[in-house]
């Protein structure tokens, strides 16, 4: 792999370039800058950050540009495709794009018969929603690693760019978190002050009352682990498969560099190409099981807290 100057990148270089986020943020005083000089006050504030050294001493005020900005070209592209075709649908045999759609609705529909049992009529459009957008997001990974990220960069529009949004913690977890908000919003809904007896009466139930009284706080703490662990689970076992899937390709991306046509070189590049087919032959399976995993423990979540024993 070669640079625009055409110089040979390190393979640690060009893998950690590929991994950083398009960062916009506040850059604080007295942060090292990418010449590895000292950010006075004329140069702090809001900007966007031209190396690693900068997004990461933006910390929490740094906002990934490119995360946020592919997902939501992402949804929109999604909802304009099903609306377009809810718009042109019509009886009898479906075909082409509307036959995958429907096939799409049904497969979410019976997932969410079989999984949630109680009564709400948001839960299915939910489960749809939030399998198209991480089918979505994880199809992006399929695109080679360097045809956007070098083409914006040869344009001078930004230094870095990640267009998997699954493969950024930030957008997985806050996803995560926007269903445990919603577990925790029916919990209370559906079962009152017994969703506050569940978080404090099980797991170490007893018959004598004193007893019990003395393991409220254990249970307080083991059920308050166990229910923040469900959005953290779930955030980060999206992000991690996504993440390893793209470091992947990243190294058999490493291969391809040549500059004499050596024989060896050759078939070494040769060999990448190869691997890289294959794994994105399998990586298809990938995208599509953790969307399903992601929708399916969400619909799991929703049951439980429509469950009033």
């Amino acid at each position: 792999m070669a640079g625009n100057s055409g110089e040979l990148v390190p393979s640690g270089d060009y893998i950690a370039h590929h991994l950083v986020n398009s960062t916009f943020g506040n850059l604080p005083e007295g942060a090292i800058d990418c010449h590895g000089e000292v950010v006075t006050a004329a140069d702090a504030g809001w900007q966007m950050a031209s190396c690693a050294e900068e997004a990461a001493a933006m910390g929490f005020s740094g906002l990934h540009v490119d995360s946020i900005g592919w997902s939501l070209a992402l949804c929109i592209f999604g909802m304009g495709f099903f609306w377009l075709i809810a718009r042109r649908v019509s009886a009898g045999v479906p075909k082409g794009s509307q036959s995958f759609v429907e096939l799409v609705v049904s497969f979410v529909d019976s997932q969410t018969k079989e999984t949630f049992h109680g009564k709400n009529e948001i839960v299915a459009p939910l489960a749809l929603t939030i399998f198209m957008t991480v089918i979505l997001w994880n199809l992006m990974d399929l695109i080679p690693v360097d045809l956007i990220p070098h083409t914006m960069e040869s344009l001078h529009l930004t230094t870095f760019q990640k267009i998997v949004p699954s493969t950024d913690p930030n957008m997985t977890l806050g996803l995560a978190l926007g269903v445990f908000l919603l577990v925790l919003f029916y919990s209370i809904k559906v079962k009152g002050f017994g969703f506050i007896k569940e978080l404090t009466l099980n797991p170490l139930s007893f018959k004598n009352p004193v007893v019990q009284a003395i393991f409220i706080p254990v249970n307080l703490v083991l059920e308050l682990v166990t229910l923040v662990a469900k959005p953290v689970s779930l955030g980060l076992r999206l992000f991690g498969n996504m993440y390893a899937g793209e470091v992947i390709f990243l190294l058999i991306a490493t291969m391809y560099g040549m500059h004499e046509l050596k024989a060896s070189e050759f078939i070494m590049s040769l060999s990448a190409g190869v691997l890289q087919l294959g794994w994105a032959i399998f990586h298809i399976l990938v995208v599509a099981l953790q969307a399903y995993i992601f929708m399916v423990l969400t619909l799991v979540y929703l049951n439980q807290a429509h469950e009033d024993h």
